[in-house]
């Protein structure tokens, strides 16, 4: 079967909004890339003011506040996932250490995670609370061991990590594309984004757990409804996936690292076939899901993404900026470029409880960045 390698086509984009993709050498290189499509391409909101909301009426999506830092001299923090009472906790990818931090920014080492063998993009990554927290203190982390990506169940009480009991393992890994992210959907269900760790086969091989969105139970298990049977398996035909994310319809979005041309947001549906490597970007093959949002080289590399205020909230890594692309029942409308350059390599974005704000993890001290003194540092955005 053909390559199909979507360049730039206005008819093939016109419902889309062109912006960012990493180039082949890994999510956030620097190699030389096409000039960005000017089709429907969104302008970037000023870096000295808040976005402006690209509707006024009375459901407009809410707008972005300007960022104050909250934590500081981090490295690379990878995932943030809340705990009932509004605390986060925060993987460092590198350090394999989880901290504790709170909403008036107080940092506590509450464990560092066995096994965790860091190399190029791998490490510990995401993390995600049990929905029934308060009676099982469940907490889920994603990393690279020696020989593969797991998948690690803890319990937390009393400001510590015990008891781990390794749910999934044999998820491919590699110096690139380690997927990593974690979170549970609005079904009680635990999802996993995972990468194709540079072996560009595996995500057409519904067999390897590699370049797949998993579904599965606190066990490890696959629940009832997955597509595949027994299989993990929820969604197929990605290359690298670092976000996750549902809407309040249930609705669930998840982005993509592209290679030379386009970087995507997908809507995911059970079973579908996302393309890679046989389309990216948009195919218009039958046999494929087109994803929902594109962005052209150097403005994107997306990393991790939220629902919050109705619109999707995604991180960049190489564009170095916060997109917010706002949602009218599934629909995106026209994206906004927020902090570019402001903040360096944005990794993580997680939205609070209640609604109200976003946090926001930079990734400056992870080999391609340029780290300031303060880097990295965790940002919360008032939604407004």
């Amino acid at each position: 079967m053909p390559t199909q390698r979507i360049r730039a086509a206005a008819a093939a984009t016109a419902v889309l909004f062109a912006t960012a993709a990493c180039s082949g050498a890994g999510p956030d290189a620097t190699a030389a890339s096409p000039a960005p499509a000017t089709t429907a391409a969104s302008p970037d909101a000023s870096p000295a003011s808040p976005a402006t909301s690209p509707s006024t009426s009375p459901g407009a999506p809410r707008t972005a506040g300007r960022p104050r830092t909250l934590v500081e001299g981090l490295r690379v923090p990878w995932g943030i996932a809340f705990l009932p009472d509004g605390d986060a906790l925060v993987t460092e990818r590198d350090t394999a250490r989880v901290l504790r931090v709170t909403g008036d920014g107080r940092v506590t080492e509450v464990g560092t995670v066995d096994g965790v063998a860091p190399r190029g993009e791998g490490g510990l990554m995401g993390i995600a609370v049990s929905p029934r927290f308060a009676d099982d203190h469940h907490v889920f982390v994603y990393f690279t061991a020696r020989s593969d990506n797991r998948i690690v169940r803890y319990r937390y009480e009393n400001d510590r990590l015990t008891d781990p009991k390794v749910i999934v393992s044999g998820i491919p890994s590699g110096t690139i594309h380690n997927g990593g992210r974690l979170a549970f959907g609005p079904d009680g269900y635990l999802y996993a984004g995972t990468g194709e760790a540079g072996r560009t086969r595996l995500s057409q091989d519904r067999d390897s757990l590699g370049g797949k969105i998993l579904r599965m139970t606190v066990d490890g298990e696959a629940p009832p409804g997955n597509p595949f049977g027994d299989s993990l398996v929820w969604s197929y035909g990605h290359r690298n996936v670092q976000g996750l994310a549902w809407d309040e319809s249930g609705a669930m979005y998840a982005t993509e690292f592209g290679q030379n041309t386009w970087d995507e947001v997908n809507r995911i549906e059970p079973g579908r076939n996302y393309g890679w490597p046989e389309v990216e970007g948009v195919g218009g093959d039958e046999r494929y899901t087109d994803p929902l949002v594109t962005w052209s080289t150097a403005e994107a590399s997306p990393s991790g993404a939220a629902y919050a205020g109705g619109s999707l909230w995604v991180a960049a890594l190489r564009g170095a900026r916060l997109w917010q692309v706002p949602l009218d029942g599934g629909a995106p409308g026209r994206p906004q470029a927020l902090l570019t350059g402001e903040y360096g390599r944005l990794r993580a974005v997680a939205a609070t409880p209640d609604g109200t704000a976003l946090w926001v993890g930079t990734s400056n001290h992870d080999g391609r960045g340029d780290p300031d003194r303060a880097d990295d540092r965790i940002l919360v955005i008032p939604l407004e």
